[in-house]
């Protein structure tokens, strides 16, 4: 079998500047500009659109890697519980809703973006979120009418539960996107969209360790263990 190509081969920064870009941008709150200085200041001597073309190119591709690697790992954990809920988020003055699943652990499974909030976008948010993760023993909604709808049509509408404060974790999970929208100044394209928070939730997921449950050791494994996984990613 013949070795894949290397994606770094036609680019004369290594792919350790690139890998460190990359993160930058996409995991903290950070501008275009910020990135160029704060390399500036490690000796990198690159352009902010240097760093756009790098997240558009290499980003979704990290972000698969993630993906792949974390889901294969969690076919064979018991799915209890997940969380769904819905935000909008605005493109050009015109509102458009971004729905997001996440486990009982806060793990980000599906983001998914519509332009409407009715039966048949809950219907192709939830197809997507069970081909890929497989289906959950109980599923937390708010009061959203779109949602029993569409459950009942995919009959699994008795596993529905609904309840107040029950859905603070998916909530939750919004903030860091909200911190990221701010910094990056709204969207202007549904697909750029929908590919920044396909690539945000996976480098959320890879990079939270969750440091408020456990002991200053633990975190410090668990982070060096990530950014070592971090950089064997497209090695």
């Amino acid at each position: 079998m013949s070795k894949p190509a290397n994606p770094f081969r036609c680019f004369d920064s290594s792919p350790e500047v690139i890998r460190m870009a990359v993160m930058l941008y996409v995991r903290y709150p950070l501008s275009l500009r910020n990135v160029e200085d704060l390399l500036a200041e490690r000796g990198v001597d690159i352009c902010h659109e240097t760093v756009r073309f790098w997240w558009n190119r290499f980003g979704p591709m990290f972000a698969s890697e993630i993906r792949r690697q974390r889901v294969s790992r969690m076919r064979g954990i018991r799915h209890w519980r997940w969380h769904l809920d819905e935000v909008f988020v605005k493109i050009n003055g015109e509102r458009h809703y971004l729905w997001r699943a996440v486990d009982h652990e806060g793990e980000i499974l599906e983001s998914f973006v519509t332009k409407k909030r009715d039966k048949s976008a809950a219907l192709k948010f939830l197809k997507k979120a069970l081909k890929r993760h497989g289906r959950a023993e109980t599923i937390v909604t708010d009061g959203l009418r779109s949602y029993p709808a569409a459950m009942r049509k995919l009959g699994n509408l008795h596993r529905r539960e609904m309840g107040r404060w029950l859905n603070n974790r998916v909530e939750n999970s919004h903030l860091p996107f909200r911190r990221r929208e701010r910094a990056m100044l709204r969207f202007r394209r549904m697909k750029s969209l929908q590919k920044f928070v396909s690539v945000h939730a996976s480098f959320h997921n890879h990079f939270n360790q969750e440091r408020h449950l456990v002991d200053r050791q633990t975190y410090k494994i668990r982070r060096s263990a990530a950014l070592a996984e971090w950089q064997n990613i497209a090695a």
